[in-house]
């Protein structure tokens, strides 16, 4: 295993950054299938999870688990550290044989790495549509914030590309190698898998889900099923060997004008997850609070 611990003085990505306006914003749930689907292709991801997940039996607990911890490595500070030592010593036992036959181990750094890479691929494709293209230069500073959560998670810098012109040629050789369409991708793009209601919520809220999810649940299959190949970069989907045509496209391209526009008008409580919420509030006060500083020479005030 190459994964190491991180300390406290871990640098977590900048506040008003590029990561930090990107993953609180509720459009970040809609990308979170597609970087999913692409972590668990990898064939040793994809046998551990396969093996060692809940996310079959508890799905509802596994994403929210999940969510959780993404928020934490952009908006948790110290905790994002903790949590970091929490999800090592999660994988510390997920180990076994893959579809190859191969051993695997969850925390060897080429595995470890790629689940932490495929964010940024993602999260770059995904807003084209759902906020903005981003510019060079914010790609670039997703991609350097991207590597900050990186060193949080424990991955070592010679384990992750330093570049972002070092990170397309690793990107296309994990897919050339190490894709493939396994049992949990095709779970995870079922539209006729059972899956219970969700189990979280105020419980008013549950019972009127559990009554009306036989009508509820075949089209919210088939659109995880669109949203999830729809948002994952092109590369990606065709070394999985999903299929995505034209017509789809352009159904997607007009579902994202129209969350490009409703998004944006919501209030902030429905905008931004509760993790980002409080950090822009707590950012809000801190800066509301910060002393102003005199140009040096700068005449003072009388009173």
């Amino acid at each position: 295993m190459s994964v190491e611990d991180v300390g406290g003085d871990t640098p977590a990505p900048p506040p008003g950054g590029v990561l930090w306006s990107i993953s609180g914003d509720i459009r970040a749930v809609l990308m979170l299938p597609a970087a999913f689907t692409l972590q668990v292709a990898h064939r040793a991801v994809g046998a551990g999870v396969d093996q060692h997940s809940v996310f079959r039996t508890d799905p509802w607990g596994r994403g929210e688990r999940s969510l959780r911890s993404l928020q934490l490595w952009v908006y948790g500070g110290e905790e994002a550290v903790r949590e970091g030592r929490r999800l090592r010593g999660l994988h510390r036992t997920v180990r076994g044989t893959d579809s190859r036959g191969r051993p695997y181990h969850a925390l060897t750094a080429a595995n470890y790495a790629w689940v932490h890479a495929t964010g940024f691929p993602v999260y770059r494709h995904a807003a084209r549509y759902l906020i903005r293209p981003l510019t060079e230069a914010q790609e670039r500073a997703l991609y350097g914030e991207w590597l900050r959560v990186g060193r949080v998670l424990g991955i070592r810098d010679r384990d992750m590309p330093q570049t972002i012109e070092e990170f397309w040629p690793y990107f296309r050789r994990v897919l050339a190698e190490d894709i493939e369409r396994n049992a949990v991708v095709e779970d995870l793009i079922a539209t006729d898998r059972p899956v219970p209601p969700p189990d979280r919520g105020p419980l008013p809220l549950r019972l009127l889900l559990r009554a009306a999810w036989p009508v509820l649940l075949p089209p919210l299959a088939r659109f995880r099923r669109f949203v999830t190949i729809g948002l994952m970069p092109p590369e990606a989907r065709e070394a999985i060997g999903l299929e995505w045509t034209d017509a789809q496209e352009r159904r997607l391209r007009r579902l994202c004008a129209v969350v490009r526009r409703v998004v944006p008008a919501l209030p902030e409580r429905l905008r931004y997850l509760p993790y980002a919420r409080r950090a822009r509030a707590a950012r809000r006060e801190a800066v509301r609070g910060a002393p102003v500083r005199r140009r040096p020479g700068a005449p003072t005030r009388s009173r």
